[in-house]
C-alpha cells in the first residue's frame, strides 16, 4: 500500500504543547515509542512531557452522569462537538430541525467511523402538533442485477468496494428537513460542520480507538487503487490519527459547502454527482449519475404499538423498527417487577428472538413485502407469538401472521418541535470507497441484500434493502413525550426495547435508562451481556441461554433520550456513557 504524506489535502496535524509566550504553540513530532504506548494515541506521557501523564482510555472507577434539564433547547449526540454545532444553530434562531441537520452534518466530520455524507438517514419529527416520518434510504443502482453479482463468484453480497454501494440519502434528508420545517438556510446549518472539516478538531478517545481499529482492518483487507482515496482522506500520515490529534479534511468542507449552497442538488445532479459517476465507472461500479438524479426521499407515516399506556413510534419498513414494536407487543402481556432479574432478561431475550425471526423473514422494501405491517403488529399476533415463550431458551422460527459500526441524535426546542434522527454508512466507514478529493465516504448498505432468489430481501435493481437504522419516539394520549434511539446495527431494536422498558416498566430517568446494563441477542440461543451479576448469569445459563460476558461495551449500541414535560415544556435528557455522548442545552 502506498504511504501518503502530510502535504496531501487531508491533513492530520501533530500533537501540540506550550513553547513560549511569543509563540505559545508548536508542532511536536510523534515518536515511535509514544505510538506504542497503550491508550495514549501517541501522546508522550513521560515525566518530561508538558502533558499530564494520563491514559484517556483507562477508567478504573465508576462514574455517574446526571439527567440534564433545560427549557429553551437541547441537542443530544454521541460527540460533544456535534452537540455544540446543533446548539449554535438553535442560538442563531434555528429550530430543533435546523439543529438536527447541523448536528447530523457535523457528525459526518467528527465521527466518520460511523457515518458519512455517502450514507442514509431516517427521521421522526414532531412539529406543530403533528408527527412526520422521513425515509431517506437509497435504493440499489438500476444497473445492478442478481445475475451479475452471482457471476462475479460471490456467495453473498460483498461488504467492500462498489458492489454494496446504494444511493446515498443523507444529503437529501438534510435538504428535505430544512426546506419543510427549518427556519435557516441549509448552508447556515451546515456551517459548523464545514468549520470542523476545514480547520480540524482533536480526536476523542473512543473515536480514535474505533478509527485505529478500522485502519488496521482496512490495511489488511483493502488494497488497490480503488481504496487509496480512503487512506488519503482518513490516514493521511500513513496511520490513523491518535487521541487528541487534529484531523481535517478540506475536500469534505468543500463538499458540505456545495451541498448547502445548492440544497443538495450538487450531490444528486451537479458536479459531485459527476465525480461519483466517473469514479464508479473507472472501477467497475454500478452506481450512475442517473441513479442519483432519480432519487427522492419519502415522507411516511410512523407506526406504533401501545405499551404501558404509551404509544411507541417507529418508521415502517424498509427499516427494522417494527422488530422493536413486535417485541414490545409480545412483552406487553407480562408484568415486570425487577430490572435485570433472570426472569426479566429471559422474557426479553425470547421476545426479541421471535420478533427478529419475523423481521428477517419479511422486512424489505415495502413494494416487495409479502406481509402487511399492521398484521405483524396486531395484538392477536402478539398474543400468538407470546404463547411460544417457554421456561427455557428456544431457537426462534418465523411465524405466519394472518392477512387482513451509526449515529443517532435527538433535538428539541422551546416551542415544542422535536426530532429523532439517525444516519449511517452501515459498517463503520462503510464500503471503503471514498470519492477522491470530496470526503464522500460511501455506504455499504447493499451488503444486507440476500442473493437467494426466494428471499424477501433478495437483491433487485432499484430496490431498497432491509435497513438497520431506526429512530424512535414516544407519545401519551396524543401528546409528545420525546425522541429516543439506540444505534448499532442489529442491536438497535434490542436497544429500543430496553430503553422503553427501563423508562416505562422500571421508571428510570433518561440517563439511568441509558446507563443500565444491556444484553444483545446474537443468534440461536446465543446472547452477549454486560455487567449483570453472576447469579443472574448462572440462572440464564440454567435456562439454556448461551451467554458471553462482554468486556467491551462497544457492541451494545449508543443512545440518546430527550423527554419533554407537557405542562412546563421542561426538557430532560440522557446521553450515552459507552461513548463520548454529550448534551448541549440552554
Amino acid at each position: 500500500m502506498t504511504r501518503l504524506h502530510a502535504t496531501e489535502p487531508s491533513v492530520a496535524v501533530g500533537m501540540f504543547r506550550p513553547r513560549t509566550p511569543e509563540r505559545p504553540w508548536r508542532v511536536r513530532p510523534r515518536s515511535r515509542t509514544a505510538d506504542r504506548r497503550r491508550g495514549t494515541g501517541g501522546r508522550d506521557t513521560t515525566a518530561d512531557s508538558t502533558w499530564m501523564p494520563f491514559d484517556p482510555l483507562y477508567h478504573p472507577f465508576p462514574s455517574r452522569r446526571m439527567t440534564v434539564y433545560a427549557r429553551m433547547g437541547m441537542v443530544a449526540t454521541s460527540q460533544p462537538l456535534a452537540a455544540q454545532a446543533g446548539l449554535a444553530i438553535l442560538r442563531r434562531g434555528g429550530n430543533a430541525v435546523d439543529a438536527a441537520v447541523a448536528a447530523a452534518a457535523a457528525l459526518t466530520v467528527v465521527e466518520p467511523t460511523s457515518n458519512g455524507i455517502g450514507g442514509d438517514a431516517f427521521a421522526i419529527v414532531w412539529h406543530q402538533g403533528r408527527m412526520y416520518g422521513l425515509n431517506a434510504s437509497g435504493p440499489a443502482p438500476a444497473g445492478i442485477t442478481l445475475g451479475a453479482v452471482a457471476r462475479s463468484g460471490a456467495s453473498e453480497m460483498p461488504a467492500f468496494g462498489w458492489t454494496p454501494v446504494t444511493v446515498p440519502g443523507a444529503p437529501a434528508a438534510w435538504a428535505a428537513l430544512a426546506q419543510r420545517f427549518g427556519r435557516l438556510p441549509l448552508g447556515e446549518s451546515l456551517a459548523p460542520a464545514v468549520e470542523y472539516a476545514e480547520n480540524g478538531y482533536p480526536l476523542s478517545p473512543v473515536l480514535a480507538r474505533n478509527w485505529a481499529g478500522a485502519f488496521q482492518s482496512y490495511q489488511r483487507r483493502l488494497t488497490g487503487a480503488l481504496f487509496q482515496p480512503w487512506f488519503h482522506t482518513f490516514a493521511p500520515l500513513g496511520r490513523a490519527p491518535g487521541i487528541g490529534e487534529l484531523w481535517r479534511s478540506p475536500g469534505h468542507a468543500d463538499t458540505l459547502r456545495s451541498i448547502g449552497a445548492s440544497q443538495a442538488r450538487a450531490f444528486y445532479e451537479g458536479d459531485l454527482a459527476d465525480r461519483i459517476d466517473a469514479f464508479s465507472r473507472a472501477h467497475g461500479g454500478y452506481l450512475r449519475k442517473s441513479d442519483l438524479e432519480s432519487f427522492r426521499v419519502q415522507w411516511v407515516d410512523p407506526v406504533s404499538v401501545r405499551y404501558r399506556g404509551y404509544d411507541i413510534w417507529e418508521l415502517p419498513p424498509n427499516g427494522q423498527g417494527i422488530v422493536a414494536l413486535m417485541a414490545l407487543n409480545i412483552l406487553s402481556g407480562f408484568e415486570f417487577a425487577e430490572h435485570g432479574s433472570a426472569e426479566t432478561l429471559h422474557l426479553q431475550l425470547e421476545a426479541i428472538k421471535l420478533a427478529f425471526a419475523d423481521g428477517k423473514q419479511f422486512i424489505t422494501d415495502p413494494a416487495y413485502m409479502r406481509i402487511r405491517v399492521e398484521d405483524l403488529l396486531s395484538p392477536a399476533y402478539g398474543e400468538e407469538r407470546r404463547r411460544l415463550i417457554a421456561a427455557t431458551a428456544r431457537t426462534p422460527e418465523p411465524g405466519q401472521p394472518r392477512g387482513g459500526g451509526t449515529v443517532y441524535l435527538a433535538t428539541a426546542d422551546g416551542e415544542g418541535t422535536m426530532v429523532s434522527f439517525i444516519q449511517s454508512n452501515y459498517m463503520g466507514f462503510g464500503s471503503g470507497v471514498v470519492v477522491p478529493g470530496t470526503g464522500i465516504s460511501l455506504q455499504n448498505r447493499g451488503h444486507t441484500f440476500s442473493l437467494r432468489a426466494d428471499a424477501a430481501n433478495c437483491l433487485a435493481p432499484g430496490k431498497r434493502t432491509y435497513h438497520t437504522i431506526i429512530p424512535g419516539f414516544l407519545t401519551r394520549q396524543g401528546v409528545p413525550v420525546g425522541p429516543f434511539g439506540v444505534m448499532g446495527g442489529y442491536m438497535q431494536p434490542q436497544g429500543h426495547v430496553q430503553v422503553v422498558m427501563n423508562s416505562l416498566d422500571f421508571r428510570l430517568n433518561p440517563q439511568a435508562a441509558l446507563d443500565a446494563p444491556r444484553w444483545q441477542w446474537i443468534e440461536g440461543k446465543r446472547a452477549d451481556v454486560e455487567r449483570f451479576p453472576e447469579d443472574v448469569v448462572q440462572a440464564l445459563l440454567r435456562k439454556g441461554h448461551q451467554l458471553r460476558i462482554a468486556t467491551d461495551a462497544g457492541g451494545f449500541g449508543t443512545g440518546q433520550i430527550i423527554w419533554r414535560d407537557a405542562e412546563t415544556g421542561v426538557l430532560a435528557g440522557g446521553t450515552e456513557p459507552r461513548t463520548e455522548g454529550a448534551i448541549a442545552a440552554y
